[in-house]
């Protein structure tokens, strides 16, 4: 795995459709438990009163001040205590009225380093879990109302006995390479001058090769050859899985489809180095290290491909 990367590299025990169920219950009654609370999703943040790292770890006892959360969820055990995640609209934002507290969207939180590894792939987990929650009250198969079960990693239909089990989207994210060159292109919901590598969804019946090379042409004209697979990331926006990639372009000849793309450019390996390094003189800037992207561009500049 590539290091730095955010939303993954946890290294607590997960919770899962296959645990016992009695650890739930085990759970909430233990000394000590956690609970990560949301507003929607966004996470709630406890600032240190001396200075140090914040957190978002809170006392489960907390859930007694959120009587309008759904669900609490058991995400899993972190240094030998239980997590839990809940979303509850009016005691996240009473706790943000405290300056001691805070709300801060996950993207920010990650980027600018709000806390450590372990808690950021909790929250990313959560942030998952909680959203899928939110999006499949009824059963898809009959639509009955759904119940939540083995503490939080699966919900029953009473109506029809279907299980519907938390769902993870894969996404190619690819750098296309020709000689010593990337395609970059940028979207129009970028910051500005923002660039970075090509994305999209897997589609049904498609393997990671064939996603990247379909993506790769329809979104800049590319036709690709050799693809590699190099890492990936937990992604929770709201629950994909990034699967990065090298390409190799069989031709740079480029036909941008603008309706996805503002743009899209061939940049050097010398132009790459300095985009990293924010000294474009274009003022070009990469995604943030949190970001897979980013890394594939650091992977390219130092030589790989």
């Amino acid at each position: 795995m590539i290091e730095g990367l955010g939303f993954a590299g946890g290294t607590f025990i997960r919770h899962s459709s296959e645990s016992d169920e009695s650890l739930y219950a085990t759970g909430r009654s233990t000394p000590g438990a956690k609970l990560l609370l949301f507003n929607g999703d966004i996470p709630l943040f406890r600032q240190s009163a001396n200075g140090g790292p914040a957190t978002a770890l809170m006392p489960l006892s907390v859930i007694d001040r959120a009587p309008d959360y759904n669900e609490l969820i058991l995400l899993g055990r972190l240094d030998d205590f239980p997590v839990f995640a809940a979303s509850s609209a009016a005691s996240a934002s009473e706790f943000a009225l405290d300056p001691a507290y805070r709300l801060t969207d996950l993207r920010t939180a990650a980027v600018e380093g709000i806390v450590g590894a372990n808690e950021l792939a909790l929250l990313a987990m959560a942030k998952s879990l909680l959203h899928w929650h939110q999006r499949n009250r009824f059963c898809a198969n009959c639509g009955a109302p759904s119940q939540f079960a083995r503490g939080g990693f699966r919900r029953d239909c009473p109506g029809c006995g279907h299980q519907h089990f938390p769902r993870t989207d894969p996404v190619v994210i690819m750098l296309v390479t020709s000689g010593g060159r990337c395609l970059l292109g940028r979207s129009g919901h970028f910051p500005p001058n923002r660039y970075s590598c090509l994305a999209g969804f897997i589609e049904p019946g498609e393997t990671v090769e064939e996603a990247v090379r379909r993506e790769s042409f329809e979104e800049a004209g590319v036709r690709v050859g050799n693809v590699r697979y190099v890492a990936s990331q937990p992604w929770p926006f709201p629950a994909s899985l990034m699967l990065a990639c090298f390409g190799e372009a069989e031709d740079d000849t480029l036909t941008i489809d603008r309706k996805e793309l503002e743009d899209a450019r061939w940049f050097s390996r010398d132009e790459t180095k300095a985009i990293l390094e924010e000294r474009h003189r274009d003022g070009i800037t990469a995604p943030p290290p949190v970001a897979i992207a980013y890394h594939l561009l650091r992977l390219f500049a130092q030589g790989e491909r």
